[in-house]
């Protein structure tokens, strides 16, 4: 297998792409809470490389400062948080929030957010609001399974009914808690409510303390762009009480933004 060349995904001309740059970031990638620190032969495994072009890889990265290492062992060094930071100080969506996010915590006295879907997640990319212990708020950045969390369900009823198949057909529900649902065909039938209402409630599917409201947001031509949407401490308030509350709120800074994005 040679490590350094790997074909153009569809749509790109092979002359624009750099199977280098795949791979690094790849390497990158292969980190996480199960393999904080790999040699590399075992991020050769994650990334589908031989252990020597790993390690080239490796090495390249850290002399650039985003790996360090202790000749046998790899792991990742704080700089690599400049690559998360450089989006959210250049990217036009989180500027523009901004202040409505403001507007939506001075209004209901919780920690408002904007979230984004990668992949089966939600990443929280914009927020604002009172600090709170990191089981009832999540700092820029964090990113949570989408399937739990209001925002990410949201995002999920929008899709196309094709593409909410796909997903209910190919992603393994997790159990957080034993409020989390974990029937497909539960989690189609709430899907499909909440396409039809609008908005997104889940309560203790993460963390028992934890319950979130979500409405779509969209840009001037209706496209969807991510979720606008609250967390806030459980037992404070009931549910119905919770959502008459907030949602008024959050519908109609959504629609305040529209002829911005």
């Amino acid at each position: 297998m040679n490590s350094d060349v790997s074909p153009a995904p569809p749509g790109l001309d092979k002359r624009d792409w750099i199977a280098g740059l795949e791979r690094g970031v790849s390497i990158i990638e292969a980190f996480d809470d199960a393999h904080p620190r790999m040699t590399a032969s075992e991020a050769g495994q994650r990334t589908g490389m031989t252990r020597t072009a790993a390690r080239r890889y490796l090495l390249t990265l850290q002399h650039m400062g985003y790996v360090a290492g202790d000749g046998k062992l790899f792991w990742l060094t704080p700089r690599v948080l400049r690559l998360g930071q450089s989006y959210l100080e250049s990217a036009r969506l989180p500027r523009i929030v901004q202040p409505f996010l403001q507007r939506v915590a001075a209004g209901t006295h919780e920690i408002a957010y904007l979230s984004v879907m990668d992949g089966d997640e939600v990443v929280y990319i914009a927020r604002n609001g009172p600090n709170r212990s990191m089981s009832t708020g999540y700092v820029l950045g964090a990113r949570v399974p989408a399937q739990v969390t209001a925002a990410g369900m949201l995002m999920l009823a929008m899709r196309s009914d094709e593409d909410r198949g796909v997903w209910l057909a190919t992603h393994e529900l997790t159990v957080f808690t034993s409020h989390t649902i974990s029937s497909k065909e539960r989690m189609k039938l709430e899907l499909a409510r909440i396409r039809s209402q609008g908005w997104a409630l889940s309560e203790q599917q993460l963390d028992l303390n934890s319950r979130g409201i979500a409405v779509p947001l969209r840009d001037r031509h209706g496209e969807l762009v991510g979720a606008l949407n609250i967390t806030m401490p459980m037992g404070h308030e009931n549910s119905e009480d919770a959502v008459s509350r907030v949602l008024p709120v959050l519908r109609e800074t959504a629609q305040a933004m529209r002829n911005l994005i």
